[in-house]
């Protein structure tokens, strides 16, 4: 028998295999697309379950290389074969992070297995993929059980309403103070932030009484209730040291700054002494007489121990709990706050003349704090907005522009939210 020539062998291998037939040999029928899906599912399958086998009988050299095979194997495979891999691998530990960071970059069919129920991806997989997919996955990566942080950080970088809105409610995610201060200075035209943002354990009282100023009358209330204290260890603890400062003449302006906000007193015996004014009442009844002026609201603003600049927000404040802290805090009666009501120009009855229901409500506010707490948020306010406004900050504000903490410090971010916030 004559041996066929190796080049003839090598162009007999490329042809589909022979099958016996009644009239000789003949082809083999060429698998259809169909059949060559299957093969591709079953061997996806297959591939997956090896990368599935305990680490103790599987190298992770091993784990590895099938892992690389199905890479290059999923790149063309329908969206039927992808996903059924994604749920194969979404609970195993040991999964090739390679693949799995495909995965969640994939149609979100495929990517939400991965994005919010894989336990092998890191934090520095999920910041990669959260820049580079969809609003939609990462709506499914706020829905973690846990987020870092930093993860966090990446997700809120977009501003994406329902993104947010999701980590708010995520007990699980992590804030940091760069989150917290994005989200709250977008949460003065975005309402639905401030309630969840109140919610947070994260929350400082920076961030509470400086949100105080733009949110509705029920979360002020929440805020009033979380961040209003009292001082006593503050003041037991530096009582000794306004004599020193007294002594000093209060040359240091952050000495005096800083007592002023820890101090007892509330209204101001020398600007009361100095005052056109026979007292704050006195200037309350003028007020509510003949309206307020400039003036008028310096004045107040003096004998109640605060300067016109957070007396000015105070009383233009649309709410009118911030009226309540004020009479509160500075021992003034409830007749007064009506008549200061007046001098605002809100009107003290409704259509029907009874008691106007936003009075009612800032007069519960007024009665529901304590003096010594109406005092810790009249002195914060007092200090957050005006300790900090210098000539930089001022220009921030102009600009509309939030300073930078490390630089000008919370009060100067505090008093840029406020007074740069534009009323709509």
């Amino acid at each position: 028998m004559v041996s066929m020539p190796a080049q003839s062998r090598k162009m007999r291998s490329d042809l589909p295999p022979l099958k016996e037939a009644e009239n000789g040999p003949v082809l083999q029928e060429v698998p259809t697309l169909s059949d060559e899906g299957n093969t591709r599912r079953q061997l996806a399958k297959r591939l997956a379950d090896v990368i599935c086998i305990p680490a103790s009988q599987l190298t992770p050299q091993e784990r590895h290389m099938a892992g690389d095979v199905l890479v290059e194997l999923l790149r063309d495979a329908d969206i039927d074969v992808r996903e059924s891999v994604a749920k194969r691998l979404v609970m195993l530990n040991e999964a090739p992070r390679t693949i799995l960071v495909i995965l969640a970059k994939d149609d979100i069919r495929v990517a939400k297995h991965i994005l919010e129920n894989s336990l092998s991806l890191t934090d520095s997989d999920l910041i990669q993929v959260a820049q580079k997919v969809s609003g939609e996955h990462r709506k499914v990566i706020a829905h973690r059980r846990k987020l870092s942080d930093s993860v966090v950080d990446a997700l809120v970088q977009f501003l994406e309403e329902d993104v947010v809105e999701t980590l708010l409610k995520n007990n699980g995610a992590e804030f940091s103070e760069t989150a917290l201060q994005r989200i709250l200075t977008v949460s003065r035209n975005y309402a639905p932030y401030v309630s969840l943002l109140n919610r947070r354990e994260e929350l400082r009282p920076s961030h509470g009484l400086t949100m105080f100023w733009w949110a509705d009358r029920s979360t002020r209330r929440r805020i009033l209730h979380r961040f209003a204290v009292t001082r006593s260890v503050l003041q037991e603890s530096c009582n000794d040291l306004f004599a020193e400062a007294a002594k000093e003449g209060w040359q240091d302006a952050s000495v005096r700054k800083a007592l002023q906000f820890v101090e007892r007193r509330q209204r101001n015996r020398a600007a009361i002494a100095r005052s056109d004014f026979d007292g704050l009442e006195s200037a309350i009844e003028i007020a509510s007489a003949h309206g307020l002026t400039k003036k008028l609201i310096e004045e107040i603003s003096y004998m109640s121990g605060i300067k016109p600049a957070t007396g000015a927000q105070i009383l233009t404040d649309m709410g009118g709990e911030a009226l309540a802290v004020l009479c509160k805090s500075t021992g003034l009666k409830r007749d007064m706050l009506e008549k200061l009501w007046r001098a605002v120009y809100r009107p003290p009855e409704d259509e029907m003349e009874q008691e106007h229901p936003h009075l009612t409500r800032v007069i519960e506010a007024y009665d529901v704090i304590s003096t010594d707490k109406a005092q810790t948020v009249l002195r914060y306010w007092n200090w957050s907005l005006t300790s900090s406004l210098n000539e930089d900050v001022l220009r921030y504000i102009k600009n509309g522009v939030i300073p930078r903490e490390e630089e000008h410090g919370a009060a100067a971010i505090t008093a840029a939210l406020v007074f740069g916030h534009r009323k709509g």
